[in-house]
């Protein structure tokens, strides 16, 4: 098995790709230890008394270190814990949670329908690129409340992408829009 990595623009993460499907829907971030229960490969990346933040994408892994931690002396661990899961066979998550996915069984307004829309399809593979992901969170007076996960959270250039990126283009295509907020 051959792992290979990628930086990301926040210099606490880094992405880890193994080549091979890690989610088959949906993300699954977890922050610490005790949200990493029900991921037997969260958990083992957890047990490395350096890492802060797992994240599960569609095809990716991202790890976040502490502050105090290089990455030249955590990358080998990490490397070897996430080998060792995937050839031993391990499942990446336990269960999935009742209501994962909540939202898909509400009606969305028209404006709601489209912000969410533009993530999907504008927003979400771009931020996938870098390890992250941005969940939409509520629509209200104009303001989108959006959820930062992975490598987009504690980005130094988070508030840019939110800013400069997602809100200009939102604003652009929903003349509703006028804010873009982190949650």
């Amino acid at each position: 098995m051959f792992i290979q990595t990628e930086q990301t623009p926040n210099p606490a993460t880094l992405k880890f790709l193994p080549g091979r499907m890690v989610m088959a829907s949906g993300t699954a971030d977890f922050r610490d230890p005790r949200m990493a229960a029900r991921s037997p490969l969260a958990e083992r990346l957890f047990a490395l008394p350096q890492v802060r933040g797992v994240f599960l994408g569609a095809d990716f892994i991202t790890v976040t270190k502490d502050e105090d931690s290089d990455w030249h002396q955590l990358k080998p661990a990490v490397l070897a814990a996430i080998m060792e899961h995937f050839t031993a066979g391990r499942p990446v998550l336990l269960d999935v949670p009742e209501g994962a996915g909540a939202g898909a069984d509400e009606e969305d307004d028209e404006v709601v329908a489209q912000i969410k829309e533009l993530l999907e399809t504008r927003v979400r593979p771009a931020v996938a690129q870098d390890g992250g992901d941005i969940i939409f969170h509520d629509f209200s007076d104009g303001v989108v409340y959006l959820h930062m996960q992975g490598s987009c959270s504690g980005c130094p250039s988070s508030t840019a992408t939110l800013k400069a990126g997602i809100e200009n283009m939102l604003r652009h295509y929903i003349p509703e829009v006028m804010e873009v907020r982190a949650v």
